[in-house]
């Protein structure tokens, strides 16, 4: 914990020597606490509850000065959903994103984004909790970090005294958790111009960086060639990077990378609270989420304002093309593991994985014949196999190579 200690007052002292505002620690633990409580119930997409949290990302945005850039000269952007699963149709609304925005004159904006919304009390069957119906999912991490993040960083670049080269387009989308509603509607019907978009940077659970050899997870660096040697700059013994240069994966800086535009996803790593009700703000790294957030910001200073970011196209093993299957093994994989193998994070309750004797940090091998690399081929495995089918499952647990049988 010192070396985590040490290296915020590292990268708070680097990035704000020469600026007048901050990114508040205090701050952090206010508004994760507020748009995590009960009284919230879990910001369901298109409820009461997640319209409240909407009007307080508004107050906050009011408070620092950021312009409305939703429609009809508001912060709000309304948007149609249709809840669909496997498909069959289930409940529909309208939800709102919430925009800001700070003009600094310039020819180029940075679009700084994470969802708001989350799984309510588990009525649209997203909850990794056997008994969910009926629960508050408070989504502490997921994503109450990421849009406390956003309203920081817009506080931060409103009122910090510097004279920065970029525009900033501030979004907390709606829908992410139903399957990208809201950016894909941003990005289908932008309140400015995709054109004058350098970039966009997406938090999505930044709130869990881990004490014991933090390791932070930057997907979409391969979006542009900036981008990593950029990154590596922040690179110390107190902290590590895991970056993915995919610019598709399971969050709203898809909906950007689809519409050509480098995108980066900031992640601190999946847990076993995970898209459950024990997602709460007590269990939250406040100052692991500082850590991030001023290399976001340090990040946008060694940005070229000279020249438009040039978008690249990337291979993308996380969703690109990915194989159809049947069966599940009840595991989450780990993000952040960067050798060979899929190491599982969390083994689910009463699922094939449990059953066959796997545990939390096992990394998968091999699934039958057919060799586990990642998360792409871990997939391409399950799909080799249907309801009912018995194969055994290589993992290495510590020093040791297991065989476990398993049934589907």
């Amino acid at each position: 914990m010192k070396k985590l200690i040490l290296f915020v007052c590292t990268i708070s002292a680097a990035h704000f020597a020469s600026a007048q505002g901050f990114i508040s620690t205090e701050n952090l633990v206010k508004h994760i606490s507020i748009l995590s409580a009960d009284s919230l119930m879990g910001r369901a997409t298109g409820s009461i509850y997640e319209a409240k949290a909407a009007n307080y990302i508004v107050s906050q945005f009011k408070k620092s000065g950021v312009q409305p850039m939703g429609n009809n000269g508001s912060y709000l952007q309304e948007f149609d959903f249709q809840v669909s699963s496997h498909g069959v149709k289930g409940r529909s609304g309208k939800a709102n994103n919430v925009i800001g925005f700070i003009d600094n004159k310039a020819d180029l904006t940075v679009v700084i984004g994470g969802h708001y919304d989350h799984l309510g009390t588990g009525e649209d069957g997203n909850s990794l909790d056997g008994h969910a119906d009926g629960k508050i999912h408070n989504g502490a991490d997921d994503n109450a970090s990421g849009t406390a993040g956003v309203i920081e960083l817009a506080n931060y670049f409103a009122t910090n005294k510097v004279k920065e080269k970029f525009n900033f387009l501030f979004i907390c989308f709606s829908g992410e958790e139903l399957g990208l509603f809201g950016s894909n509607y941003f990005c289908e019907h932008p309140t400015l111009e995709l054109s004058k978009i350098n970039c966009m940077i997406n938090m999505d659970m930044i709130g869990r960086l881990v004490t014991d050899k933090p390791v932070l997870t930057i997907s979409g660096t391969g979006t542009a060639s900036e981008f990593e040697p950029a990154l590596k700059t922040f690179r110390s013994a107190a902290l590590d990077f895991n970056l993915d240069s995919a610019g598709v994966g399971p969050s709203d800086h898809t909906s950007f990378y689809n519409k050509q535009i480098p995108a980066l996803h900031f992640f601190t790593g999946t847990h076993l609270d995970y898209h459950k009700p024990s997602d709460d703000a007590d269990k939250i790294n406040y100052q692991g989420t500082e850590v991030v957030l001023n290399i976001i910001a340090g990040l946008i200073e060694k940005l070229p304002a000279d020249k438009k970011l040039t978008f690249l196209k990337t291979r993308n093993p996380s969703m690109g093309g990915a194989p159809s299957f049947k069966v599940t093994l009840g595991i989450m994989p780990s993000y952040g593991h960067s050798e060979d193998g899929m190491k599982v994070e969390a083994v689910l309750d009463g699922k094939p994985a449990m059953k066959a004797g796997m545990k939390d940090a096992d990394v998968i091998l091999s699934i039958g014949d057919y060799p586990v690399k990642e998360i792409q081929t871990y997939m391409e495995a399950l799909s080799k196999f249907k309801k009912g089918d018995k194969t055994s499952i290589k993992v290495r647990r510590g020093t040791e190579t297991l065989t476990l049988p398993v049934e589907f």
